[in-house]
């Protein structure tokens, strides 16, 4: 992956960033409505040396929209965060609402669209919009082996990123697939159900099976 491939864009969206209209008029309105919250587009969270980047969806209205860090404010994150100290990933005191120390260890998180949208849905083209700068932040990350993708958006946004057909590779929870960056670089991109409330309260994602994925790529890491 070059710096050309990622259309010279940084890794990180400015705070202002004009490029959907939908999104903009959304980040006003909860602006107008909630004054000291975030409203902006939320930045990757992490250590810069990762060596596994977690890729979401988008910042939740009253999550990271609100505390301007990915998965902190909701329910996903307090399944995420837990999970990541479990295995080595985080270290330092979690609070829900970002008031803490935690540190991730050679670990990253981001999302494949960075502004909350309506409903939590982005469409197509605010992905395509906002691509290039996952791009640009798997390209920043020199040691990066494992990008984990929590839902089918972010393991579809992925692949396009690394410039694979969405087609190439089918989402199924804890699957893995080895795949090669524009570049030459090799990575392993791994599924997992989002942790979303609604995956954990029908079942559809248990804390064992959430567990189980970080476990394999832990072992994948340190072999």
């Amino acid at each position: 992956m070059s710096r050309k491939d990622a259309g010279d864009f940084p890794p990180e969206p400015p705070f202002d960033c004009p490029r959907c209209p939908r999104l903009v008029e959304y980040r006003k309105e909860n602006a107008r409505k909630e004054p000291h919250w975030h409203n902006a587009p939320v930045h990757s969270f992490g250590d810069t040396g990762a060596r596994l980047l977690i890729v979401g969806l988008a910042p939740g209205r009253t999550g990271a929209n609100r505390t301007a860090r990915p998965f902190t404010g909701d329910w996903a994150g307090d399944l995420l965060y837990p999970t990541l100290q479990k295995f080595g990933f985080a270290r330092g005191t979690f609070d829900k609402d970002g008031d803490d120390d935690l540190q991730l260890v050679e670990a990253m998180i981001t999302n494949a669209v960075r502004c909350v949208p309506p409903e939590n849905k982005p469409t197509g083209e605010e992905c395509n919009r906002c691509r290039p700068f996952l791009t640009a932040r798997i390209e920043d990350l020199p040691q990066l082996e494992i990008i984990l993708a929590l839902g089918g958006i972010a393991h579809t946004n992925t692949l396009r990123a690394l410039g694979v057909k969405a087609s190439a590779r089918k989402f199924e929870h804890n699957a893995w697939h080895d795949l090669e960056g524009p570049d030459g670089r090799a990575f392993r991109l791994v599924n997992s159900y989002h942790c979303s409330r609604y995956n954990t309260n029908t079942g559809r994602l248990t804390t064992e099976m959430f567990e189980e994925v970080f476990a394999g790529v832990r072992g994948a890491l340190s072999g």
